[in-house]
């Protein structure tokens, strides 16, 4: 039997790729230690998914460990010896990022670092898929010519009419400090891959959802934002006229993609990973969208001061991804998430 290791299990994809390869047939040893909660507060708190995978699954066992523990990193490979490593552990806010730089760095970049050392000397033919992000781009999509319509905002310049791709720039821009970080670790992915032969791959992703998410105001958008509209409690928008864009995949899907790497993995490869145009909604869009479903009005107030390093609009070129791998893409509809998202919170709140 194949063995899993998936780092951040009880977060949004960690769980989803836990739950996926379970079914697959694969022994999954799913690494967490909550540590959102201390990122995030109560609100935070992932013991809830971590009990409901030990439940759900058969072949799931849980390890309580801090990425940044390096020695225990390193031994915990050498005594599972998994077959491929799926890493989505991250500190993943990059509003947080400014409050708490050391913890952010040590856990995104150094956690990275510790990980990718510890399959050097474990085995080198080992798999590793590292849940990157798109704030890897800083700011610098921002200088794309943009168009500004009714509820959002889109991309005037044709070059970008199918998104943003892999080849983009993530020089001489904004990134948030938790861009940085993620900077950093995206790199040293693709290193471990050149200069040691390993097969990773970075996943850039736009944004990740689905109805496991623990939404809160500094991550996880679209659950946040239904969570918000469900208890009737305020949103805030930070600037941009709330007309700003984001590609929406969920996480399902996100579990497809990796199953088809580790079919045929490559090495030292970067994919932009988003629900593509056809995901994409603004948070004005969303707020029609969430109150359709809800019958809820959703009540928010509006500040002028944008997020630091926000895009104001971004979607995935998803042509690299599917060209490589033409047995995957888009499986759920950015409606079937907004409706998977509001019966998951209607069934926690």
């Amino acid at each position: 039997m194949k063995k899993l290791l998936v780092t951040g299990s009880s977060g949004l994809i960690g769980s989803e790729v836990c739950t996926f390869f379970d079914q697959l047939g694969w022994e999954i040893y799913g690494l967490d230690n909550n540590q959102r909660a201390v990122f995030f507060g109560p609100s935070g708190d992932t013991r809830w998914n971590q009990k409901r995978l030990e439940g759900a699954l058969s072949r799931f066992s849980h390890v309580e460990l801090d990425i940044r523990d390096r020695a225990n990193v390193l031994k915990m490979i050498q005594e599972i010896k998994p077959d491929a490593i799926v890493h989505t552990a991250a500190q993943p806010s990059h509003d947080r990022a400014a409050a708490i730089p050391f913890d952010d760095f040590d856990t995104n970049a150094v956690g990275t670092l510790n990980l990718l050392e510890a399959v050097r000397q474990y085995n080198v033919e080992t798999p590793f898929v590292h849940l990157s992000t798109n704030k890897v781009y800083g700011d610098a999509p921002n200088r794309i010519e943009m168009k500004e319509l009714d509820k959002r905002w889109d991309y005037a310049d044709t070059k970008y009419e199918n998104g943003i791709s892999e080849s983009f720039t993530i020089d001489q821009s904004k990134h948030s400090l938790f861009g940085a970080s993620k900077v950093a670790a995206d790199v040293m992915v693709q290193e471990y891959g050149r200069y040691f032969g390993i097969p990773t791959c970075c996943l850039r992703g736009g944004c990740l959802t689905g109805p496991n998410h623990t939404g809160v105001e500094l991550h996880g958008f679209l659950s946040y934002l239904v969570k918000c509209n469900l208890e009737e409690r305020k949103y805030t928008v930070f600037g941009y006229k709330g007309k700003q864009v984001r590609d929406n995949i969920h996480s399902y899907d996100v579990a497809r993609f990796i199953e088809e790497f580790l079919k045929a993995p490559r090495v030292a490869e970067v994919y932009n990973l988003g629900g593509g145009k056809q995901n994409t909604c603004s948070i004005l869009e969303a707020f029609e969208m969430a109150s359709s479903l809800t019958g809820n009005k959703m009540h928010y107030e509006y500040t002028d001061q944008n997020r630091e390093g926000d895009h104001i609009c971004y979607y995935s070129d998803l042509r690299k991804m599917q060209n490589h791998y033409p047995n995957w893409g888009i499986t759920k509809s950015l409606e079937t998430i907004f409706e998977e998202i509001v019966a998951s919170w209607k069934n926690r709140i």
